[in-house]
């Protein structure tokens, strides 16, 4: 089959790989009808995620329709059309019985490999390298898709994949990022970062009460969209200082609740984000953490900052000492994505949010390695890549 494969920084290639098989009871096979390239599957593509090898499958937003299920797949059907969340949890484990599924015991193989660098391993996760499982991703014709009667959700409506696909990762990503942020009525919630996850976070954010959005970038169609399709108030970081804008904007308190939607490959101002991206690229360090260190300062006293940026390791100069001393709360996590998974449907089925409207590319997956350059240089006004196999 096709897919595309990983082959050391910024070298994706289009492959003939060996189509999936059933290795275990529990699994099913899906043909792979759409999938996406994620923010975070550029920390991949850029060299800084541990633990790939060369030849992976990428991948982590897949759907697609059932050709094949183990012998003990009782909840799906050869035929049925499913959305697969990028987490792999076995459903049976504490973790994934108390619904946190991103926290799964048994679903990792190479537990020992991401406990080392971690204390303890969370859940395996699609197509995100050998620490976290060594699961071929959904970028292919075919996936195999483990304890599958735990993670894929039926769409038995005849809506479009684009409306459901993002279901697999970051609209749920973008709802836990809101409920994590414990919004109350009159809240003003702080979103940097408008990517897909941002976007979400922030249509989200106004699902949960928030009384004012403010989004942050610096990327022109990113801002546009968060105005015009999340009604969010802006700031463009290259053009205003952040903190002083924030207080401006909150007469001087700060955002009740903040939310950190870039991670590990934030790109800072000044000397601090000139020196964060060099010792990451000399791996002094993991992540270029701006964007932590900046919600911190802004965070309103008594206020939560909600993390579903992705981080990789370490980061130098967090100011934990202003997280104690505004007595800050910080909620973090891959996304439980299972617990979400049918309560945000029914909202995309009501018609209260048709997620499709974050995608700016449709291709073909053939030209998946020129759009993951497309997407990490953030050419042609790209935002969110959709892939048909």
């Amino acid at each position: 089959m096709r897919a595309l494969t990983w082959h050391g920084e910024q070298d994706v290639r289009i492959d003939d790989v060996p189509e999936p098989e059933i290795v275990n009871p529990t699994d099913a096979i899906i043909e792979v009808t759409a999938t996406a390239i994620c923010g975070s599957d550029l920390h991949l593509y850029n060299g800084y995620m541990p633990g790939m090898r060369e030849g992976d499958v990428l991948g982590h937003e897949p759907m697609g329709e059932v050709i094949e299920v183990g012998s003990e797949v009782e909840t799906l059907e050869v035929g049925d059309r499913v959305v697969v969340p990028f987490t792999i949890s076995c459903g049976s484990c504490w973790f994934c019985e108390n619904e946190l599924y991103s926290l799964c015991d048994n679903s990792n193989p190479n537990a020992e490999m991401a406990s080392t660098m971690m204390g303890h391993s969370p859940a395996g996760l699609l197509g995100f390298s050998h620490m976290l499982g060594g699961y071929a991703g959904g970028q292919a014709e075919y996936l195999r898709v483990p304890y599958a009667d735990v993670g894929p959700i039926t769409i038995e409506s005849d809506l479009p994949d684009e409306q459901v696909l993002f279901l697999s990762d970051i609209f749920p990503t973008g709802y836990m990022a809101a409920e994590n942020a414990d919004i109350e009525e009159n809240d003003t919630v702080a979103v940097w970062g408008c990517g897909p996850v941002g976007q979400f976070a922030i249509q989200s954010a106004w699902m949960l009460g928030a009384d004012r959005v403010i989004a942050i970038d610096r990327v022109p169609e990113r801002l546009e969209m968060a105005m015009d399709h999340g009604n969010a108030e802006i700031i463009d970081f290259e053009n205003d200082d952040v903190y002083d804008r924030l207080m401006d904007m909150t007469g001087g308190r700060g955002p009740d609740r903040c939310i950190d939607a870039v991670g590990t490959e934030a790109h800072g101002t000044g000397v601090t984000g000139i020196a964060d991206q060099a010792k990451q690229e000399a791996r002094l360090e993991d992540d270029r953490p701006h964007v932590l260190r900046q919600a911190i300062k802004c965070c309103r006293k008594g206020g939560t900052l909600s993390v579903p940026g992705v981080y990789l390791g370490r980061s130098d100069n967090l100011p934990f000492g202003s997280v104690m001393n505004k007595a800050l709360t910080i909620k973090t996590g891959q996304t439980h994505v299972q617990r979400y998974l049918n309560p945000l449907l029914e909202q995309i089925e009501d018609g209260e949010i048709d997620p499709s409207f974050v995608i700016t590319h449709q291709v073909g997956l053939e030209d998946g390695p020129e759009m993951y350059e497309t997407f990490n240089n953030k050419d042609d006004d790209c935002i969110k890549v959709v892939m048909t196999p």
